[in-house]
């Protein structure tokens, strides 16, 4: 069995690095896989990039133009939807025409449009379609917040600027989704049983095969190590708590770094010993934004895709804060969690499937700082704090481990082919 995985990007973006680790899951597990991306980072050698050219990049641009005037010419926004309007034809590629299963993960951006999807969904080939948003099932956005028109027919978007007409961007985009999925057979897969759900009420998939598979980290890769000796390789002192706070972009307001500032003061005013005591680990792009605003110790660094010196620096943390305030199942709390840090994150899409409250975790009420600040200094001061640490990591090895995650895509794949199990 050949699996044919495509995705924009080959390790920039949550879905990427899930995408990424699923390929070399399913090879440990004798399955022969390639990953088809737009942007390919590193010279592995199961990652075929298309061909670059200024028509990729132009492809990008227009998709942004079209989406810039829909907006009435205002970037509002402007990277929180996807129209799929333009992309490439990969069904003319040898990697394509080998494959026995296409299996697409984040394909946004100008890697392939709405009419490419249905040349793939018209060759025959059984496809699944792992859900790392809602893009999906939405009419344009990634992520609905409060809104539910999916589970009608998108209208109206909040997300465009002046919440969009009766007939805007997202209602075109809904239809022709509409269209393109009525009569084809696809599994889903949604990487969270929050995003399961939601996939299930919505108006587009209706009649589709909808099941839940985690993603799968490398166990043998991010597991708890010595902090000491993990703080000594990153440069990070050795003595007091460290809590570690890492997007790919930190400015993202999605990753609710606002609601760290604040439980950090918070804590500040509360406890000022802490003051002395902890220091702040802000991992990825723009991390030196945030120095001014915390009133700890900040310890900047750059977004770092090497996944051996990633691991070093959950093992040299001793909390993980992630307050997102829109996520599906997030890698970053995976690998703190498999690194036996446990993590504080409030109650929001997958989370509260990954952290079991006052167990291995702490779940904060949503957009609570008072909460998340209350999570802090609880996993920063339990004296227990070495068993929900074992706890953190036992969770991540019995639910996330590829050879867990690989044996249930390896059961979809051989259902959607037709093959025994």
């Amino acid at each position: 069995m050949r699996i044919l995985l495509v995705n924009t990007s080959e390790r920039i973006g949550g879905a990427a690095v899930a995408a990424g680790r699923l390929v070399e899951a399913l090879k440990n597990n004798g399955v022969k896989t390639k990953l088809l991306v737009r942007d390919k980072q590193t010279d592995h050698i199961d990652v075929v990039p298309l061909n670059h050219s200024w028509q990729l990049l132009w492809k990008f641009v227009w998709e942004r133009i079209v989406i810039w005037r829909a907006n009435r010419f205002k970037k509002h926004h402007l990277f929180a939807v996807d129209i799929a309007n333009t992309g490439t034809d990969i069904t003319t590629l040898p990697e394509f025409k080998q494959a026995d299963i296409v299996h697409l993960h984040w394909i946004n951006q100008g890697m392939l449009s709405l009419k490419n999807i249905e040349k793939i969904l018209a060759s025959g080939k059984p496809v699944v379609w792992t859900l790392h948003d809602m893009w999906p099932f939405t009419g344009i956005c990634h992520y609905a917040g409060n809104c539910i028109n999916y589970r009608t027919a998108c209208n109206r978007c909040p997300i465009l600027y002046g919440g969009g007409a009766k007939k805007d961007l997202s209602y075109r985009t809904f239809r022709r989704k509409k269209e393109l999925y009525t009569g084809r057979r696809i599994a889903f897969a949604a990487c969270s049983r929050w995003l399961e759900g939601c996939a299930k009420s919505s108006a587009l998939l209706t009649g589709q095969t909808i099941v839940s598979i985690p993603n799968a980290i490398n166990t043998n890769l991010f597991k708890p190590h010595k902090k000491q000796e993990a703080r000594l390789k990153c440069e990070l002192p050795t003595e007091g708590k460290l809590l570690l706070f890492g997007s790919v972009k930190i400015t993202d307001e999605r990753k609710g770094a606002k609601y760290l500032i604040e439980a950090c003061h918070l804590l500040a005013e509360q406890h000022p010993e802490l003051t002395e005591q902890l220091g702040v680990i802000v991992l990825g792009n723009y991390s030196r934004q945030l120095e001014p605003l915390l009133p700890f110790k900040v310890y900047s660094m750059d977004f770092i895709i090497e996944e051996r010196r990633l691991a070093e620096v959950y093992n040299a943390a001793d909390i993980f804060v992630l307050p997102s305030l829109e996520d599906n199942l997030p890698n970053t709390i995976m690998e703190a969690m498999a690194c036996g840090v446990p993590c504080v994150s409030f109650h929001t899409g997958g989370i509260p499937e990954m952290i079991d409250h006052l167990h291995n975790g702490y779940v904060a009420r949503y957009r609570s700082s008072e909460d998340l600040a209350e999570g802090i200094y609880w996993l920063l001061t339990d004296p227990e704090y070495d068993t929900i640490s074992e706890q953190a990591s036992r969770k991540a090895v019995s639910s996330y481990a590829e050879s867990v995650v690989a044996k249930r895509y390896i059961e979809l794949y051989n259902k959607v082919s037709g093959r025994r199990v």
